[in-house]
């Protein structure tokens, strides 16, 4: 079940709760109430207030009930910084505090080493060798999906958790031209399915649409390609390429994942490397994770929950540490009666994954069709006013600490 300690909860032994935070603050007005707090209040510009970590919450409702609005949040020096006025940091002092350390939410992420960029390219593609192609999509589920993997043993290729490869589909277009690449999420972890270091997996859906001129099904070049790929057929492979999904290397760090479909693909790479036992004997830099990881996963049906014994496994063999939420637009209803989609139980959970989202430690990743994004922005902005806080102004702080990941489509 879910760790109640990871989202927010007692912190009097860890390294967080003997820190201070400094809260930058706007709009703040005087009344009766505020009168008799510590802190002394300015009727115009910035206040801020220094805040143990242990009453971040408690101070940024406090703030909100006054008018307030956050509009930045910094460490304080290790012994609480310097500060006047009974608890309220001058702007000197906060100023020279912020080039000593970046604040909170802008912390610079942790760089990853060594990032494979672009082994491969499309005049010298890699040639690879299709080793397996099953079905993904349970009897009376929705559509093709499969789950692909690809030999490249006889290659330089190596690729890490979150990034893409691209593939050339054989055959030409209407134009007579090669058909060019598409990029697809890989599925699998650095060592491969295989654990051998050797291969590379994809998880496809093919795309199937309505012509809208002469109301004919098309299906997608690549996708139909992919899908329909015999074993022991060739293929062409570029990449690896992206860094905008790459987990953090923290064994303590918590994973929101929100996925629809075959947006799964990412993170079936990130729960693989965390959580199962031959994959975790293989890295020793990380091998005992120890954070909280949530994965939000938007289907239309059951027998469409792609990986679900896996996932499920998971789940029973490691609930203090993972938990799974299912949203099934065709089974299910949101609490107005119509389909349940996965901005619906992250409306649902906004609380709960507010609170994990304020931990510096948390990373957010999004994969899927993008029309997702606006429902979790909603709902998750809907609950970051309630503490005062502009939810766009935290998203780009999020991004620019490295921690707010989309990818989209």
């Amino acid at each position: 079940m879910y760790n109640s300690s990871a989202a927010g909860g007692s912190v009097a032994n860890t390294t967080y709760g003997n820190r201070y935070f400094i809260y930058e603050v706007e709009g703040l007005r005087q009344t009766q109430n505020v009168d008799s707090a510590d802190y002394p209040i300015r009727r115009s510009g910035s206040t801020f207030i220094t805040v143990p970590y242990t009453r971040m919450n408690q101070e940024m409702k406090r703030i909100a009930r006054m008018g307030g609005k956050i509009v930045s949040i910094s460490p304080a020096m290790a012994n609480g910084g310097a500060m006047t006025n009974g608890g309220v940091s001058s702007k000197t002092d906060h100023k020279s505090s912020e080039e000593k350390k970046p604040s909170m939410t802008q912390s610079k992420e942790k760089k990853h080493a060594d990032v494979p960029i672009n082994i491969y390219r499309p005049k010298s593609p890699l040639i690879g060798k299709c080793v397996e192609n099953y079905a993904l999509v349970g009897e009376d589920g929705i559509g093709k999906v499969q789950h692909i993997t690809f030999d490249v043993s006889d290659s330089d290729m190596r690729y890490l958790e979150g990034q893409s490869i691209g593939i050339i589909p054989e055959g030409t277009d209407e134009k007579g031209k090669p058909h060019k690449l598409r990029l697809y999420s890989i599925a699998s972890t650095r060592h491969g399915d295989k654990l051998d270091d050797d291969t590379v997996s994809l998880c496809v859906r093919q795309l199937e649409y309505k012509d809208p001129e002469t109301d004919e099904t098309v299906h997608g070049v690549c996708s139909t390609y992919l899908c329909n790929m015999e074993i022991g057929s060739d293929v062409k492979i570029t990449g690896p390429v992206g860094k905008e999904m790459l987990l953090p290397e923290d064994e303590d760090a918590n994973i929101i994942m929100m996925a629809t479909g075959t947006g799964i693909a990412p993170f079936r790479a990130y729960l693989w490397r965390m959580f199962k036992d031959a994959e975790r004997e293989l890295n020793p830099e990380f091998n005992n994770y120890k954070g909280f990881s949530w994965l939000i996963f938007g289907i239309p049906k059951t027998p469409n929950i792609l990986y679900k014994e896996e996932l499920e496994g998971i789940q029973s063999k490691y609930p203090d540490n993972f938990r799974l939420t299912y949203a099934i637009s065709r089974e299910q209803q949101n609490q107005d009666g119509g389909r349940m989609y996965i901005q619906h139980r992250v409306a649902e959970h906004a609380e709960e994954l507010w609170k994990m989202i304020q931990q510096e430690k948390t990373h957010t990743y999004i994969c899927g069709l993008k029309g997702m994004e606006d429902g979790i922005d909603e709902a998750l902005s809907a609950q970051a006013e309630k503490q005062g806080i502009d939810w766009k102004e935290y998203q780009r702080a999020m991004k620019k600490a490295g921690r707010w990941h989309v990818e989209t489509y």
